[in-house]
């Protein structure tokens, strides 16, 4: 397997995230590496519910449905409460990657959420993600309370911070940091500039 060209920095509560990970394996040239980050730290967060209006945020949910369409996604199912603490998830998360399967796991728990509804708020519900990926549920409860792994996702977000990374979905080329909605776009534009994938 080819080494990473790039990052990508997700967390699971962010349904931009969410389309950005249903794209990143397909369209960047190159291998990315999937980071977990706490996006409620990171410097530009803005959750949901400090929008300014209703309408802003309902903008936004539409939005987010329309591009999930158009990419041929089962239609977006909103978890109850939204948004959600996903510092459980994360954690799981976290651990999925030191095993070697943050990229399934991140795939299954997006979809429990914003194609199944689920909030991942609940251990139960991140316990369904990672039986769809034959993650042992055992395990992961185990691997979610430990802390080198909560350490881990700290060390993780603080990093996103120092490489100037404000929000997510981000995707970092070397020193570039491409961000939110057009970050794939401008990251693959990028990889392909410096000959990465070009022989694909």
């Amino acid at each position: 397997m080819d080494a990473p060209t790039a990052s990508f920095h997700f967390d699971l509560a962010s349904p931009l995230a969410y389309l950005a990970a249903e794209r990143v394996l397909h369209e960047l040239p190159g291998p990315a590496e999937w980071r977990p980050v706490l996006a409620c730290e990171l410097p530009g967060a803005d959750p949901l519910s400090a929008f300014r209006c209703e309408a802003e945020r309902e903008a936004l949910l539409g939005d987010v449905a329309r591009r999930a369409s158009e990419l041929g996604l089962q239609p977006v199912r909103w978890p109850a409460p939204f948004p959600f603490d996903s510092a459980y998830a994360m954690r799981a998360a976290t651990y999925a990657k030191s095993i070697g399967r943050a990229v399934p796991f991140a795939q299954a728990a997006f979809r429990q959420a914003f194609a199944g509804g689920r909030n991942l708020e609940d251990p139960d519900n991140v316990l369904i993600a990672a039986a769809a990926c034959e993650m042992h549920p055992s395990a992961l409860l185990r691997g979610a309370e430990l802390r080198s792994v909560r350490a881990q996702l700290a060390d993780a977000t603080s990093d996103a911070i120092r490489k100037s990374i404000d929000e997510v979905p981000a995707i970092v080329v070397g020193d570039a940091v491409y961000e939110g909605a057009r970050a794939i776009d401008a990251a693959a534009a990028h990889m392909l500039e410096l000959g990465i994938g070009v022989s694909r």
